[in-house]
């Protein structure tokens, strides 16, 4: 069906039109879904202009994400799901039939990524936390390392210094050192 074939189809179990993505979202929590919701913007329904995405759960928790539109996964897709409401369905599956799309690294998100990305609802944001196994949230939780870099104050106070040295320096060098104060 889905994701260049790795999702085989599932068993409906719930179509309707939801509000909010974090209604929908919800009910995938509630229901400790797994398997696969496929997004529709309800106008995109009327103008067959394929605007869907497909989110993969595991125990109600978010795996992947995919807009095949935009032929964007992840967190990309994510941010490509736009509009609404939406015409929501949800498919179950077992883990099994699941585990070859869940290995596509592109397309993963993190487990509170919908919930962060797409709605406002901090509450929701806590259960899909809770929910979520303890591994997939402490690696959506490792900053990168730029990121890291950025928030060592104290190591990017200590290369400011080390510029600064370097440049009085070269400027001492270079005869420039009267011209160097009269800037400060």
């Amino acid at each position: 069906m889905v994701v260049d074939g790795h999702i085989p189809e599932g068993e409906l179990c719930r179509s309707r039109t939801d509000d909010s993505i974090g209604d929908a979202l919800a009910a995938v929590l509630d229901r400790e879904l797994t398997g696969y919701v496929v997004f529709e913007p309800r106008g995109s329904i009327l103008l067959d202009d394929g605007e869907r995405a497909v989110l993969t759960f595991e125990a109600g928790v978010p795996v992947l994400a995919y807009h095949p539109a935009s032929d964007a996964g992840g967190d990309d897709a994510l941010e490509a799901l736009t509009g609404g409401p939406f015409h929501v369905e949800m498919y179950e599956l077992p883990p099994a039939a699941l585990a070859a799309a869940h290995r596509v690294e592109e397309l993963s998100v993190g487990p509170t990524a919908p919930a962060r990305t797409l709605t406002a609802d901090e509450t929701l944001l806590e259960r899909t936390r809770a929910a979520a196994p303890e591994e997939r949230l402490s690696a959506e939780a490792e900053p990168g390392s730029v990121e890291a870099f950025l928030a060592d104050a104290e190591r990017i106070g200590e290369i400011r210094e080390e510029a600064r040295a370097e440049a009085e320096a070269r400027a001492a060098e270079w005869g420039l050192t009267e011209q160097l104060e009269h800037e400060r």
